[in-house]
């Protein structure tokens, strides 16, 4: 498998440190991300963007993403406050507003590198409802209009059981000997993401590790991501499913929802509304699978790049 390219680009809102970096008066902060491309065109015109959930990191799309960057060319960020991007000063800024707007950046930075024309959307979770928030946000000056969007295990209704439990271990302090130690504690954790080998399992978590000054290795992540789904209420969430209809609703991409047979954050049931609503998504059930399928396995795989190339 050959190694993505890590680049940068910088973006609005303060960087956590003594000297963020400013410019024109706006503090700013680094975004980290992947560049994945096979087809032999620097310039190739079909983008694919593949945004991972919310404690993850660009990397968790390595698989896929050598698979579709014969095609095209693949864009995998590692959002703020995770892998190699900067952390935030404010951490009340990390949500899908300020994710949102980052993408927007990033978007114009790599159209201006090379002009998009086709732009596609794989999201993980949290990378899925910030795709929802591109595509179905009117008046976004996007480079071109989001013609695909994948949406892995996500919807505009997030089961509040599910929120609960992924808020229950998000931003907790952990320290570990060695990246095995924390791969296998990961394993426990991320159970729901299916079966995987030994060797599936050491490449996706390898790179949420980070070795810490006084030895042994942390997560990859700022652990002030957590705050704002601290003291999160019920009331709130249902403020924020009516939101994430509305953007839902006014959706034009041709839409794939992926779900794992044993989800506990998409339902069913949500599902089907998304098939009434909107782009009216199909969808495809993957058995064996919680929250959320890592698109690792070849049959993950395959159904992503039908979808997209189909």
């Amino acid at each position: 498998m050959i190694e993505p390219r890590l680049n940068y680009v910088l973006c609005p809102g303060a960087a956590c440190g003594p000297v963020p970096p400013v410019q024109d008066g706006i503090a700013l902060h680094r975004l980290a991300y992947w560049e994945w491309n096979q087809t032999g065109q620097s310039d190739h015109p079909h983008v694919i963007v593949c945004v991972h959930g919310l404690t993850r990191q660009g990397r968790d799309f390595d698989v896929l993403a050598e698979a579709l960057s014969h095609h095209a060319r693949v864009i995998c960020p590692d959002m703020a406050g995770r892998g190699h991007s900067d952390w935030l000063a404010d951490p009340m800024a990390y949500g899908v507003p300020q994710y949102t707007a980052d993408m927007l950046v990033l978007l114009q930075h790599v159209h201006a590198q090379a002009p998009i024309g086709t732009l596609d959307w794989v999201g993980t979770s949290m990378g899925g409802l910030i795709g929802m928030a591109v595509a179905g946000s009117p008046g976004l000056a996007l480079p071109a209009p989001v013609r695909r969007l994948l949406l892995n295990d996500v919807g505009p209704r997030l089961e509040w059981a599910a929120l609960q439990r992924i808020g229950a271990y998000v931003g907790e302090p952990v320290r570990f000997d060695s990246v095995a130690e924390g791969a296998a504690l990961m394993r426990v954790i991320s159970a729901s993401f299916g079966p995987h080998t030994d060797a599936q399992w050491l490449a996706l978590s390898t790179p949420m590790l980070r070795p810490l000054p006084q030895g042994g290795f942390g997560l990859h992540y700022d652990p002030q991501i957590a705050v704002p789904m601290q003291g999160m209420s019920r009331e709130q969430v249902d403020q924020g499913e009516a939101l994430l209809w509305a953007l839902y609703d006014a959706i034009t991409a041709q839409t794939l929802v992926l779900r794992g047979a044993e989800s506990d954050l998409l339902s069913t049931a949500t599902v089907q509304e998304m098939a009434q609503r909107g782009p009216q998504a199909r969808s495809a059930t993957l058995e064996g699978v919680g929250h959320a399928p890592t698109l690792v396995q070849p049959e993950q795989v395959a159904l992503v790049q039908e979808f997209l190339f189909g």
